[in-house]
């Protein structure tokens, strides 16, 4: 009785083990290692330029599973969250910033393209028929709002203390001989209300969005030597999986600059 006492005993921390290592085997950590990647997207161009890459994607053995935003928030949450595996839409002052201010824990896998931000007006035809007084859009988060005025800025319309520093606000304008009125709006909401103001500066991705030719409509242009390239962020710790090596290799080919380059004709550009 004894020995089958023992013999049922060892049987059922044998099973015991045996479920151990089924456990994990089905654990988030060691499925780190599959093929799919859950990406969140802004719909132009980020989705666009995956979306024409689906091909090259599974060539490389890789399932992109696509989720598109129209704002600049819910994706670093949501890849922050778990609910995504990486996110495609911002550039990487952005990032930095956002990381600061929320305290998530995402990382820069690289550069993808960059999207000239540009100055727009329905009005005018040029930045010098700027009136006494008028009104400019500009977008409201940190890095963007910088960004548009260092371009007016670049363009002789304000002058500011330090136009090297990315992170400068209406404070730190110095000289505005026009009295120019600055607004921050959400930046997708820009190009619904550029057209009632004197004039707006744009992201181009939202520009292309609502129908205009960053290359052909805007009055003012981002320089190509911008510091803000859009990027793929992962969750820190994961930058070295393999699928996202594939993945970027996908992203750095002579398919996705070719890409780029026949369908957004300079309103889009390679980063890499």
């Amino acid at each position: 009785m004894k020995k089958m006492k023992k013999f049922i005993l060892a049987s059922l921390l044998s099973c015991l083990v045996l479920l151990s290592a089924c456990g994990q085997k089905a654990s988030p950590d060691q499925g780190a290692g599959d093929n799919k990647i859950r990406l969140g997207v802004s719909p132009v161009p980020h989705e666009e330029i995956i979306k024409a890459l689906e091909p090259e994607f599974k060539k490389a053995g890789l399932d992109v599973e696509v989720t598109t935003f129209d704002d600049y928030v819910m994706p670093n949450l949501a890849l922050d969250q778990g609910d995504l595996d990486a996110n495609f839409f911002q550039h990487a002052p952005y990032l930095d910033d956002f990381i600061k201010e929320r305290g998530v824990k995402l990382a820069n896998l690289g550069a993808v393209h960059l999207e000239p931000i540009g100055f727009y007006s329905a009005k005018y035809k040029s930045v010098d028929e700027l009136k006494d007084g008028d009104e400019i859009l500009i977008p409201n988060d940190a890095t963007n709002g910088g960004r548009a005025l260092i371009l007016l800025e670049k363009a002789g319309v304000i002058k500011l203390n330090d136009p090297s520093n990315l992170a400068v606000t209406e404070k730190d304008i110095t000289e505005n001989p026009k009295n120019l009125k600055f607004t921050a709006l959400d930046a997708p909401s820009i190009p619904r209300s550029y057209k009632e103001v004197a004039g707006a500066v744009i992201n181009s991705n939202y520009a292309l969005g609502a129908g205009l030719d960053p290359t052909k409509d805007s009055l003012l242009t981002e320089d190509k030597d911008s510091p803000y390239a859009n990027i793929i962020a992962v969750r820190q710790g994961e930058e070295g999986q393999e699928k996202f090596k594939k993945f970027m290799e996908v992203l750095h080919s002579d398919a996705c600059r070719k890409f780029i380059e026949d369908t957004y004709k300079g309103a889009v550009i390679p980063a890499f």
